[in-house]
């Protein structure tokens, strides 16, 4: 899309006006929505953010734009554990493959490294009918597949009174034994 044409939507039709009000693209290097990104299908992205706390941001392509969740203990392929997910701000695709310094006194301020990513197969229904993600995440339910390069299996993101909740689903993938943030290593 161009900027003349972005410039001309009601802010409630342009899904990444909360990223770029964040920021500011002549300090920070994160990627500015170019309207132009594109993917090779569905992609998911876990960035490790050292900000003022430690977390790691869950990044699902939907719709064109990156659905965002922060979650501060990190993934678990652990059915048994529920993990907190905070959604923010949509991101753009371009935000795919960032990693490096945010700056001090900018938004996110910190260190961002890609700790997972790969592609993803949404699963989630409703009446017993495949819904899009962008349904299932309106109505407070998403089901999807992960295959990552330390990710894989079934995943849900629910929405609570609390909050969203990330659990891992019981399938051949789950591991109830280790613990996969002790792979502390970027993929990039």
């Amino acid at each position: 899309m161009d900027e003349s044409r972005r410039e001309s939507l009601p802010s409630d039709t342009d899904p990444l006006k909360k990223y770029r009000d964040k920021r500011n693209f002549e300090i920070t290097k994160e990627p500015q929505p170019s309207g132009e990104a594109s993917s090779p299908g569905q992609i998911f992205i876990i960035q490790k953010h050292s900000s003022r706390r430690l977390h790691y941001d869950l990044r699902l392509e939907v719709d064109g734009v990156l659905k965002s969740f922060a979650v501060p203990k990190g993934p678990s392929m652990n059915p048994r554990d529920k993990r907190l997910a905070i959604q923010t701000e949509d991101h753009p695709l371009e935000y795919a493959s960032f990693q490096g310094r945010i700056p001090d006194g900018e938004y996110g301020a910190g260190t961002v490294e890609i700790w997972d990513r790969g592609s993803y197969v949404n699963m989630s229904r409703k009446d017993g009918k495949d819904i899009s993600l962008a349904q299932a995440l309106e109505e407070g339910h998403a089901a999807f597949w992960l295959e990552g390069e330390k990710l894989s299996g079934g995943f849900a993101l629910t929405r609570t009174r609390q909050g969203w909740l990330l659990v891992k689903m019981r399938d051949e993938k789950a591991d109830s034994e280790g613990d996969v943030l002790e792979r502390a290593e970027p993929v990039l």
